[in-house]
């Protein structure tokens, strides 16, 4: 190597950080033993900035652009360095470049449930995770507060801290708002909108700006979404007893399709198990009317009407009257409210029909004086 070679590799006159990584924040120009040289390009493309560090403090910044570096240019430095006069030699400094671009699709996600009390289901542990965006808003407070001296400053030196705000006042934020757990999935926007506004003002003290918060599914303990599908389950079901003729008229219609003995036996065990159903749901509807008559009536005290003595209705001067028993039917014919062509109906009966006409009313009628002569 010759003496001019040696002399201008001690001299740096291009200053530039092509970025080939996805996840560098901050990268340090390596200047090693070398001087910059006065009059040396400086090139600091979009979405990057340069800072120059002298002794351990941050002099100048640079936006986006071309620069050659002059005392002009450089006003902080240059005080700092004393060149009142436009001192040309090269000088060293520490060049940090940093990039401002976004950083997305950065993961969160809480390590342990987090226990919540919702109005409706009392205490509940919820699990929730998601992504996020950010990028430096100010590279001077970034540098002095995070990256320090590294070298070279990557998404993973900041990213536990960054989960750990997300997740801490995240949560706070959930818990504050008292939304329903079961609402929770139809307000994941409003919901991320909160625990942006929660969090952003820390991430600006690390010189950070939150640009995306997103919830991607907050979930419940497996037993506790088990027991949600079954009372899901029970909702749509609906009448138990509709069901099960569903359930049997299906049994049936399937056992058609198949001409062997088994798929008739299959049918007849549906249909009989839908008929069990529909008698257990019919019977708890009958004891639930025994009941509220029996307590509208006076309690236990009441009994059932006797076998074969089923009231009969009466059609009364147009309108109809009853039930009567045959006690009251008699009192009803001594009286002449029911005649021989008086209509009468009870259960059963298809229409209304003249009492003349109902053996079982002829005891009743034979009572009935004849007409004067």
């Amino acid at each position: 190597m010759g003496i001019f070679d040696k002399l201008r590799n001690e001299f740096i006159d291009i200053i530039e950080w092509t970025d080939p990584s996805a996840d560098t924040i901050v990268w340090k120009f390596p200047r090693y033993q070398n001087e910059i040289k006065m009059n040396a390009k400086l090139t600091v493309r979009e979405s990057q900035v340069a800072v120059f560090m002298n002794e351990g403090k941050i002099a100048d910044v640079f936006q986006p652009g071309m620069y050659t570096l002059t005392t002009q240019n450089m006003p902080i430095l240059t005080t700092l360095q004393g060149w009142k006069y436009g001192f040309n030699s090269p000088f060293k400094a520490d060049v940090f470049f940093i990039s401002m671009r976004q950083f997305t699709n950065q993961k969160w996600g809480t390590k342990n449930p987090v226990m919540l009390r919702d109005a409706e289901f009392g205490p509940l542990r919820l699990r929730a995770f998601g992504s996020y965006a950010f990028r430096v808003s100010d590279a001077a407070m970034f540098l002095k507060e995070i990256a320090a001296t590294n070298p070279e400053y990557t998404v993973d030196g900041i990213n536990e801290q960054l989960r750990n705000l997300a997740v801490s006042r995240g949560m706070d934020a959930i818990a504050e708002a008292k939304i329903p757990v079961l609402d929770l999935a139809a307000k994941y926007d409003e919901v991320s909108q909160l625990i942006t506004d929660k969090i952003r003002p820390e991430f600006n003290e690390l010189g950070l700006e939150l640009t995306k918060f997103l919830i991607e599914n907050i979930s419940l303990p497996p037993e506790v979404e088990e027991a949600l599908d079954k009372r899901s389950s029970m909702g749509i079901v609906g009448n138990l007893g509709a069901y099960a003729q569903f359930q049997a008229a299906n049994a049936m219609e399937k056992a058609a399709e198949n001409p062997s003995g088994g798929g008739l036996a299959a049918a007849g065990l549906g249909a009989g198990m839908g008929a069990a159903m529909m008698g257990q749901v019919g019977n708890v509807f009958q004891n639930n009317q025994v009941n509220q008559q029996q307590a509208a009536g006076g309690g236990a005290g009441t009994p059932p009407p006797l076998p074969g003595t089923e009231p009969y209705f009466v059609a009364v001067g147009g309108k109809q009257a009853g039930p009567y028993n045959m006690d009251q039917l008699r009192q009803l014919a001594a009286s002449g409210d029911l005649q021989h062509q008086t209509l009468v109906w009870k259960t059963g009966m298809a229409a209304w029909t003249a009492a003349t006409a109902v053996p079982e009313l002829a005891p009743v009628l034979a009572t009935i004086p004849p007409p004067l002569p």
